[in-house]
């Protein structure tokens, strides 16, 4: 999902080229573990989902297969369309003016290059390098899609200038996240905060999932207008129309050709593949998946097969992560399903050598399909040599950033914008209800417990124990029971990796109440840890999404492994089965929240550093690891406060409430807050000692 491009910084400098090429790197370690050969870490979790994947893409497949006449598939694209705008939150109800300007231009050898900036919502720029050849005359029109490059446009302008050559104008334009449209962008640190753009599109994701919608319409849309400025132009033939793109770009370019009519030609490279393959594959970001995609009965040649009989080149590389082997999934699906419409001819499949990109082969099957059926077949698929212009070069704007022109927004405003529209406040009984519906509930039964090591001392015993928190879903944990007999309050810590001078382990904290008489178990919830690529700020988004995609909700399901855990303790011989406490620090607490909102056996909670609202992630360009608390259109109805509400007048003991960038903030009297420490290490345990024996009595 990366490319590294030649180009230097936008503003051209030496010092700025150094810094791009950083974060390029960074950003291509984040790919390492796809980007070479390795024998993937066992992931149990991903296992179980990807069985219940396997099943709505079985079921799905049974549905297709008793699809025989062009009827039937004229049935089921109306359902597909349907289904795709309901999943998506819909496109925006908008047909107001592009109000396009075109800000410069570049004479080069053969054809020009336009510097256009336009709006494809009120006061959210777009901005594009439009290639056209230096004749007059009414052209064909091709909308380019980039891929994860982090300067955007500039990415496919090798394509864009031979297809100006070849009598083609060609609109590349740039991504929300990249180019000129960062969203978090700093000055002092001259670059996006939240790294590069995939980290973007991941942020905005978790935001737009909160109420009730896909970061996907925002890109979709703006390919929508980009199309609209293009066919706009008096040089474009408007029933000549293609799209091409690759990566992110493949993705965008597969969806806009299913959902826009007037693409006559459309070429999607190194995206298009099955989710038979792509489900436990290399996991795309925000854009590139929707919430619910599989268990509502879709897969991505239902993509190709919505604008059948249009025609398809789908393209793969050899050894791509989105593999040859997916891509040709999708197109025998969908060979079968043009055949119902005697258009067998009109879509093909591809594999170009090398690893994910656009190599030479690909590209010039690019400009074939597009001569093929934009032209008549009439003209040369050969590329032609043709100058690279650096990004600075390519600006559309006078400082390379939207944000700087007047009355510019960001996407996250636009996500907020949804929320004041769609907002309802909800009741604490039907949220009581949602989490029924979410099934975080347990069904109270003893698990059945393997013990795999155990320890003791004068400290007492410890135990390392695993169980089934649901049918094929193994979670782990650790006993500390203390040396005395009798039954034991007991208390439930969900397991925190964080730890520092000032912040104890989970494990300490443990310890230090076994040594008070407690029964605690430290829990670790289900996880697919091997596959996260550990990018800043988005924590474990990859299971996440993929928990969204086939319809279930891993906060949820981390909710529910807490119970399972209190069903533990609640059975054991040692434990007073009402007096079991439970604790969790930073977006944990969420989880732990949810449960005790739900079981009223966890009878005091005590949440350290956790955010104190999820609405407050819908303020904000950017958020840390809020993909770990989204709950699909939850912010509509609830906040936290209404989740602190169902829980009633068992005590919540709420310390250093934060943001959702880690920073305590003031949130109101009913919670707690340490002081400032500076050198005075005996303060700093003192107070933990005296909330710790305020949550354990």
């Amino acid at each position: 999902m990366i490319a590294i491009t030649g180009t230097v910084s936008r503003r051209g400098s030496t010092l700025g080229a150094v810094r791009a090429a950083k974060w390029l790197l960074s950003a291509t370690l984040f790919q390492l573990p796809f980007l070479f050969a390795q024998k993937p870490a066992p992931d149990p979790f991903l296992d179980w989902m990807d069985q219940i994947a396997q099943q709505q893409l079985q079921q799905r497949e049974n549905g297709i297969a008793e699809i025989r006449t062009v009827a039937d598939a004229e049935r089921r694209k109306k359902v597909v369309r349907q289904t795709l705008l309901d999943i998506l939150g819909g496109l925006p109800e908008y047909n107001g003016p592009l109000n396009a300007r075109i800000t410069g231009q570049i004479q080069a050898d053969g054809y020009v290059i336009e510097k256009v900036i336009f709006e494809s919502l009120p006061g959210f720029f777009v901005t594009a390098n439009l290639y056209r050849p230096n004749q007059p005359g009414r052209y064909p029109g091709v909308l380019l899609q980039s891929g994860h490059t982090q300067e955007g446009k500039p990415e496919p302008q090798r394509l864009a200038a031979n297809l100006a050559l070849k009598g083609f104008v060609s609109l590349a334009f740039d991504p929300l996240g990249q180019g000129e449209r960062e969203q978090s962008y700093d000055s002092q640190v001259d670059h996006a905060l939240a790294g590069w753009s995939v980290n973007e599109h991941i942020q905005a994701g978790a935001q737009a999932i909160l109420v009730g919608e896909s970061v996907a319409r925002y890109f979709i849309w703006d390919a929508k207008r980009a199309l609209d400025y293009l066919i706009s132009r008096p040089d474009v033939d408007s029933t000549r129309v293609g799209a091409a793109g690759c990566s992110g770009g493949g993705a965008l370019t597969t969806f806009i050709g299913a959902l826009d009519p007037r693409l006559k030609a459309v070429v999607p490279a190194c995206y298009p593949n099955s989710y038979r393959l792509l489900f436990r594959g290399s996991y795309y970001d925000s854009e590139m998946g929707f919430p619910n995609f599989l268990v509502r009965g879709l897969d991505v040649a239902d993509f190709v097969e919505l604008s059948t009989p249009t025609p398809w080149l789908l393209q793969a590389t050899e050894h791509d992560y989105f593999t040859p082997e997916g891509a040709k999934l999708v197109y025998d699906e969908v060979k079968r399903w043009y055949g119902l419409y005697d258009a067998e001819g009109k879509v093909h499949y591809f594999v170009g050598s090398g690893p994910h990109g656009t190599p030479l082969e690909s590209r010039e099957a690019i400009y074939e399909w597009m001569i093929r059926w934009l032209k008549d077949g009439h003209g040369d698929s050969h590329e032609q040599p043709v100058k690279l212009y650096p990004n600075y070069e390519l600006l559309v704007t006078p400082n390379g950033r939207v944000e700087d022109e007047r009355g510019s927004r960001k996407v996250y405003q636009l996500i907020l914008d949804t929320f004041h529209a769609k907002k309802k406040q909800g009741t604490v009984s039907e949220l009581e209800a949602e989490l029924r519906r979410l099934k975080i509930p347990s069904d109270g039964s003893a698990p059945a417990v393997k013990v795999s090591d155990e320890s003791s001392g004068p400290e007492g015993r410890r135990e390392r124990v695993t169980f089934e928190s649901e049918p094929g879903v193994e979670i782990s944990g650790t006993l500390y029971i203390p040396p005395a007999g009798g039954r034991k309050p007991a208390v439930l810590l969900v397991e925190d990796k964080t730890s520092s001078y000032w912040i104890q382990s989970t494990t300490s904290l443990a310890e230090r109440m076994r040594k008070a008489g407690r029964v605690v178990l430290v829990l670790e919830v289900r996880d697919s840890a091997p596959y996260e690529d550990h990018r800043p700020y988005v924590n474990t988004w990859t299971a996440n999404a993929r928990a969204n995609v086939i319809g279930l909700n891993l906060p949820a399901m981390r909710a529910h492994d807490i119970l399972r855990g209190v069903d533990l303790l609640a059975a054991r011989d040692d434990v007073d089965p009402k007096s079991i406490r439970a604790a969790a620090r930073s977006v944990k607490g969420i989880w732990l929240l949810l449960a005790a909102a739900t079981d009223k056996r966890i009878v005091k909670v005590w949440l350290d550093r956790t955010p104190h609202s999820v609405r407050d992630a819908l303020e904000h360009s950017m958020n840390t690891d809020l993909f770990d608390a989204v709950i699909p259109g939850f912010a509509l109805h609830w906040d936290l406060e209404d989740v602190t509400k169902a829980i009633g007048n068992r005590p919540v003991l709420w310390t250093d409430p934060t943001n959702w960038m880690g920073h305590p903030v003031p949130a109101g009297r009913a919670f707690r807050y340490r002081y400032v420490i500076g050198d005075t290490t005996d303060l700093h345990d003192e107070q933990d000692n005296a909330y710790m024996n305020e949550f354990i009595e």
